[in-house]
């Protein structure tokens, strides 16, 4: 609604940020276009769909209506955050109430263009597709983006450096002595990695990250981060300009922490 000056007079996407998609939006505009529809869904089959709005299909496969998170789901198809709209969407969005959880609800505002006589059709997605709102869907995000990687050396790998399975290594990029990287995994631009540093498969390193001295798995590490710990990493998201040190030898162990809000942290 806000950007409905800048969208009105042409067709647009809505791709919600949480969402990941293998096939992308073009098929969704495809259809768009080939039946002429006034908006399109992505839905995909789900385990829990109390936790998603659904679509409800006939049994002639088309659309009867859209219900936003359930409680008692009558379909097991969840709508799956990207939508190509045109301007009907608009006077449909003046039309709807507040949901019970006190929001304008996408959902409700496609059962409008349903209920109004728009043309509404879904789209079951081909190929994997996630919802990353929580850490462990994050990292689930990344295993499957990181299987279709292809191997790419852009840097430079030093001598006693090994580099085993699919590994992409960005511009500028340094991997060091006596460190050993296992794909799949991806090294962005303008890191150093090593020496004497371990990357286990799953792993995505943002730019200009540096790791030292540390072994890490199955993990984020966005770009700016900088890693010295001797430590063992698995299954973790780091964010921007992170730093993680080890202690020093001979001196007291103790732990200092600055945390945000509702962090978890083993140690």
């Amino acid at each position: 609604m806000v950007a409905e000056d800048y969208l009105r007079g042409e067709p647009f996407v809505m791709y919600l940020g949480d969402n990941l998609l293998k096939q992308g939006a073009k098929p969704l505009i495809q259809t768009f276009n080939q039946t002429q529809s006034d908006c399109v869904v992505g839905a995909a089959e789900v385990t829990d769909p109390s936790r998603y709005g659904v679509v409800v299909f006939n049994k002639d496969g088309t659309i009867n209506r859209f219900i936003e998170k359930p409680k008692e789901p009558l379909s097991d198809w969840a709508l799956i955050g990207i939508y190509v709209f045109n301007d009907k969407i608009f006077n449909a969005l003046k039309h709807i109430q507040p949901s019970w959880r006190g929001e304008l609800e996408i959902t409700d505002t496609i059962q409008t263009l349903l209920t109004t006589g728009a043309k509404v059709e879904a789209q079951r997605v081909k190929g994997w597709w996630k919802d990353t709102g929580k850490p462990e869907d994050l990292l689930e995000a990344n295993q499957l983006v990181l299987q279709d990687l292809e191997t790419k050396n852009e840097g430079t790998i030093e001598k006693s450096a090994t580099i085993n399975g699919k590994v992409s290594i960005g511009r500028r990029s340094v991997i060091h002595s006596r460190t050993t990287i296992r794909g799949p995994a991806i090294i962005g631009e303008d890191c150093e990695i090593g020496p004497n540093t371990y990357i286990g498969p799953y792993t995505s390193i943002g730019d200009h990250a540096t790791i030292r001295n540390t072994e890490i798995e199955n993990s984020i590490v966005m770009e700016g981060t900088h890693i010295d710990c001797s430590r063992r990493i698995v299954d973790s998201l780091i964010g921007r300009k992170v730093k993680i040190l080890g202690f020093e030898k001979n001196i007291p162990k103790g732990h200092r922490l600055i945390l945000g809000d509702t962090s978890k942290v083993t140690l």
